[in-house]
């Protein structure tokens, strides 16, 4: 019956500007912690079991994990119960997003190896806390593109339309602070690794911080590149608000011939990301990323579907080039795929806006909102890029890491990959702790960004 209430077939369209849509009613917000996670996702597994229960997900690190930042794969001895290729995969179209199944019949190495699923997402007691909370609080106005009511947690367990599905993955929690020594390549159609960026990147989420209960920021990145040789000295800054109606991405790069900082309001929207050598666009990261004044999003319900679960032997490859990075597509022996429940939303573009992708489809995990799978199509309606992300929870925080991801070009053949922690470097940390406030400033870019 629970299933039956919450699986949504519409969505509540925000027609003008100023409509203001609420929080749930009481009664729905009482069955977090009960017959939902205190999340909201479904705490019951399925009807065959393939899905299990969610017991408060994966918060204990192996004995095995010796290196801080570099973490072991809690499920090494596992084997795949069975896999899907270019085949079988009519047998399981239920449950592959259309992206998916491109990639499976325009590919042939390209397979799904599908193991046991584990409800690993877990987050630290004061977010899940802050979730109930503020589950009665909650709001979204001036179309579903400001957002107020919340602080510290998920703002819409239960959520009403496509617009606070996306606010939640947006505000997918990955820790208060985050540092990553990390490369991002591109892959051409016949298998040839071209290294884009090497860099040291800092994440802060300002919405996270118990002492910030009033910041007008969720979100900011900053990244100094250190390699390839060409983007040497290069650094960037990013700041995205909780009011994107009123207040636009701050945003400044540095660059090294120019020897000055500079605002830099293109790296957004579907800008061609230097960082991805143009092979994707800015807001790509982490499959959608930045403001949603472009679309409307609609919540088309709940599925159960094949995404990337628990890939610590990819993102934790000793040698990404020689062993993860293969023509088309990632190394099928390194994805761990499996069978978990995701909230499927649709983004159309606006009238008179405009966009690369008028139309995209995202797949987000009910444990972690996470976006797990995009489908993104061209001004002709055909599928054109598919994102995968592959989720690898970070079980010592706790908290999901979304930054693994890739965008899968179906006209080039071709793709790129992000976030891999550089071997030999400090791996995937998480201070814990805000970053001195001089830190976020223009000036700070000047200062570290020379050559």
């Amino acid at each position: 019956m629970l299933k039956r209430a919450f699986l949504m077939t519409g969505v509540l369209t925000l027609s003008y500007a100023g409509f203001v849509l609420g929080a749930v009613p009481a009664d729905k917000a009482a069955q977090l912690g009960r017959n939902l996670t205190l999340v909201g996702a479904e705490k019951a597994g399925n009807a065959d079991g393939s899905i299990p229960e969610y017991t408060g997900g994966l918060t204990k690190a192996p004995a095995n994990y010796t290196k801080k930042g570099w973490r072991p794969d809690p499920f090494e001895g596992e084997k795949p119960l069975y896999s899907i290729d270019g085949k079988n995969f009519s047998r399981h179209a239920d449950k592959l997003s259309e992206g998916v199944k491109a990639m499976l019949k325009k590919y042939p190495a390209f397979r799904l190896d599908v193991y046991k699923s584990h409800r690993t997402a877990a987050f630290p007691k004061y977010v899940t806390d802050n979730t109930v909370k503020h589950a009665l609080t909650a709001k979204t106005s001036n179309g579903g593109l400001t957002f107020s009511g919340a602080h510290g947690g998920f703002p819409f367990p239960i959520p009403n339309d496509g617009f606070e599905a996306m606010w939640n993955h947006l505000l997918n929690y990955n820790g208060l602070t985050f540092e990553e020594r990390y490369r991002c390549y591109t892959v051409d159609s016949s298998g040839r690794p071209t290294l884009q960026t090497e860099g040291d990147i800092t994440q802060e989420y300002p919405y996270y911080d118990p002492a910030k209960p009033n910041t007008k920021d969720y979100y900011a990145i900053k990244g100094y590149f250190v390699g390839p040789a060409r983007r040497v000295g290069e650094a960037i800054l990013l700041i995205d608000p909780l009011d994107s109606y009123h207040e636009n991405r701050k945003a400044w790069q540095y660059l090294p011939g120019q020897r000055r900082t500079k605002l830099a309001p293109d790296l957004s929207f579907d800008t061609p990301s230097s960082a991805y050598g143009g092979a994707a666009t800015w807001d790509d990261m982490f499959l959608f990323s930045g403001s949603m004044e472009r679309y409307n999003f609609k919540l088309m319900g709940k599925k159960e579907m094949y995404v990337p679960y628990n890939n610590y032997k990819l993102l934790y490859a000793a040698n990404h080039e020689k062993d993860a990075l293969k023509a088309n597509h990632v190394n099928p022996d390194l994805v761990r795929w499996e069978l978990h429940r995701v909230w499927v939303v649709e983004a159309s573009l606006k009238p008179g806006k405009r966009h690369l992708y008028p139309r995209q489809i995202f797949y987000l995990d009910e444990d972690s909102w996470t976006a797990s799978l995009a489908d993104k199509y061209d001004g002709r309606g055909q599928l054109y890029r598919v994102g995968v992300n592959y989720m690898t929870p970070s079980y010592d925080v706790p908290a999901p890491f979304q930054g693994n991801f890739s965008i899968h070009d179906l006209v080039t053949n071709s793709y790129v990959i992000n976030g891999f922690p550089v071997a030999g470097k400090k791996g995937i940390l998480y201070p814990g702790h805000p970053f001195p406030a001089r830190d976020w400033t223009a000036d700070s870019l000047s200062g570290e960004g020379v050559r």
